[in-house]
């Protein structure tokens, strides 16, 4: 007799990723695939690939840990885990440690818990969010993995989509999580093999396989966004439209991430025509463009002044776009990272002040 459905659900959701780590792997140049350190069994086991979980306890995270635990070594794949402790709580030092004995539990190897000190900036989520990641690359980076695996499920990535909209930021926003992502020189860091996978699937496999789970209170404090929009937004949206609300809104964000993508790349291939020999933005020829693709252009040259793309928001882009398409005279528009942004004869002139 098989596994019960939702095991076999996120199994094979690991196993896919991980072929995919795999290939990637392989198709790096050469000098950047993983060397054997030595003829012993040890680091024979040390010089395997090595995929990293981040896990908080919770009923994704861990179903996700026991997936990535028993796929791995089918594969040839170490399999190890991490657990952030962001001390937002009384007693986070002791849950952090909790989870490290479930991954131990679960045979991963090497198994972490790394504590951050979280700020202030953009708010608690977002601060939490920025000081987690920086975590995990740290962890990576020093470990030498070759992916970290995210518990995001399919209703994480509907209530980014709403997020998204509710923000109005345009096409990328409704896009949500990524399944592949990463920063400047690990694009292909972060994999979340559960993006089609609904979070209840995720809990049965952890009740089936009697795997402890820990359930953040923060998940259910009215006082953060998310939280709200996930036990009143949500529902309200099924109960007036009907069943599968969240599986529209994530087939959403592939549509859009699709549709954002295209536009990326046209805005790339065009940026270069827009510019003089001087390498300054050509207003007239900024005109000429489709708007979609001269606000990408626009948002591409503000980022590359200074400005921080996550502060970077569409109305940001909408005041400098009107130095082009509404130009009355207009002053400097002053942008996040003290970039300004002025049209000077012809010319969009970006920089920081």
């Amino acid at each position: 007799m098989g596994p019960h459905p939702a095991v076999a659900a996120i199994r094979l959701a690991v196993r896919r990723v991980l072929h995919d780590v795999l290939t990637d792997l392989t198709d790096r140049p050469a000098g950047h695939s993983p060397t054997p350190s030595g003829g012993t069994p040890a680091a024979a086991a040390a010089s395997l690939p090595l995929v990293l979980v981040a896990c908080s306890g919770g009923a994704d995270s861990m179903a996700l840990a026991s997936a990535l635990a028993f796929e791995a070594p089918k594969l040839g794949i170490r399999a190890g885990g991490i657990t952030v402790d962001h001390g937002l709580q009384a007693g986070s030092d002791l849950r952090a440690a909790e989870v490290v004995t479930r991954m131990t539990a679960l045979r991963l190897d090497p198994v972490e818990s790394v504590s951050v000190r979280v700020g202030r900036d953009g708010g608690p989520e977002a601060a939490a969010r920025d000081a987690r990641y920086a975590a995990l690359d740290e962890a990576a980076d020093r470990l030498g993995a070759a992916a970290v695996l995210l518990g995001h499920t399919r209703d994480d990535q509907a209530e980014t989509v709403l997020l998204g909209l509710a923000r109005g930021s345009g096409i990328r926003s409704l896009s949500g999580m990524a399944e592949v992502s990463g920063g400047p020189g690990r694009s292909h860091r972060y994999r979340r093999p559960f993006l089609q996978i609904d979070r209840q699937t995720a809990r049965k496999a952890c009740m089936v396989q009697s795997l402890p789970v820990w359930d953040d209170p923060h998940n259910i404090d009215p006082a953060y966004t998310r939280s709200r929009l996930r036990h009143e937004g949500l529902p309200a949206l099924e109960k007036a439209l009907g069943k599968g609300v969240v599986e529209a809104l994530a087939r959403t964000a592939q549509l859009s991430r699709d549709d954002a993508d295209a536009l990326d790349s046209w805005a790339a291939e065009a940026e270069a025509g827009v510019r003089d020999e001087d390498g300054k933005l050509e207003c007239a020829k900024l005109y000429a463009l489709p708007p979609a693709v001269r606000r990408r252009v626009l948002r591409r040259a503000v980022v590359a002044a200074g400005s921080p793309a996550g502060s970077l928001f569409a109305r940001h882009i909408e005041e400098v776009d009107r130095l082009i398409t509404g130009w009355r005279g207009q002053g400097a528009i002053n942008l996040p990272g003290r970039v300004e942004a002025q049209r000077q004869g012809g010319r969009l002139v970006i920089r920081q002040g």
